[in-house]
């Protein structure tokens, strides 16, 4: 699918992508953290992609440049992983594949905040993560709570601004609105259940799933705004029909399974759900 270089991205254009996710299975790299590789397999498989976690740094690289896309997600972090990580991006981009950076707990911690740093060299076409994590790798923060954000997403916006510039990708802000942004261009997308932040994952889900929309839609803020649209419906589907955070998770799968183009394109209609 070729959607071009889209500055707004609209209901129709969402809509199309999700066609191409279920037409296309795009093959996605998950080097992902060990907490999540399970929920992020399941989320690749109900929108219709195809999940691989290969993340041997012998292997690595050869397969992220026959990937459809690539996740590096640093969360459980380790020599062997940061090196695999490396790897991988490096070949992704010289490949011309398409990878997204999710830098979990960054700005808290040292380590993986010098390996996500180092990671951006490598030019990721989007950067998905929650306000304290985009202030850390921007070094004007302290970081959040673990893998909590103890800023709001508009909070973030103009680090996110400073990312995206020195990145030349796009960088999406999790929080009760997402904010996404590229360069001066800035989308926010409204919905989701505050379930999802009860549920281990979901937003490392969500990284997986702005990947391989990514990789369908030609454009990573096209794909990263269907990844988002398409988690916040499913979401907010599952909770009326769920119990708690248990019955939440099985339910969010199958929504996502069931949220179709149709689906998309009726909600994001609706004034102000995409802005």
């Amino acid at each position: 699918m070729d959607a071009g270089n889209p500055a707004r991205p609209g209901a129709q254009q969402v809509a199309d992508v999700r066609e191409a996710l279920a037409r296309e299975h795009p093959l996605v790299q998950c080097l992902t953290n060990s907490v999540v590789t399970t929920i992020t397999a399941n989320v690749l498989l109900a929108a219709g992609a195809a999940p691989a976690v290969v993340d041997n740094p012998r292997e690595a690289a050869d397969f992220a440049r026959a990937a459809s896309a690539v996740l590096v997600n640093v969360g459980t972090l380790d020599d062997e992983r940061a090196r695999a990580m490396a790897l991988a991006a490096a070949a992704a981009h010289a490949a011309g594949t398409p990878w997204v950076l999710d830098p979990v707990a960054v700005g808290a911690l040292a380590f993986r905040t010098g390996v996500a740093r180092d990671l951006l060299a490598h030019r990721p076409a989007v950067v998905r993560a929650n306000a304290s994590e985009v202030l850390g790798l921007q070094g004007a923060g302290g970081g959040g709570r673990g893998v909590d954000s103890t800023a709001g997403a508009e909070d973030a916006l103009e680090a996110a601004r400073r990312l995206s510039r020195r990145t030349g990708g796009v960088v999406a802000v999790s929080g009760e609105v997402d904010v996404l942004v590229r360069g001066e261009d800035v989308v926010r997308v409204r919905g989701g259940s505050p379930l999802l932040t009860r549920t281990t994952g979901a937003g490392c889900a969500l990284g997986a799933l702005v990947a391989a929309c990514t990789a369908v839609a030609g454009d990573p803020l096209l794909g990263a705004v269907a990844a988002h649209a398409h988690v916040a419906l499913a979401a907010e589907r599952a909770a009326a029909r769920c119990t708690g955070p248990g019955s939440f998770a099985v339910a969010w799968v199958d929504e996502l399974d069931a949220v179709d183009a149709a689906a998309l394109r009726a909600d994001l209609s609706t004034p102000g759900r995409l802005a």
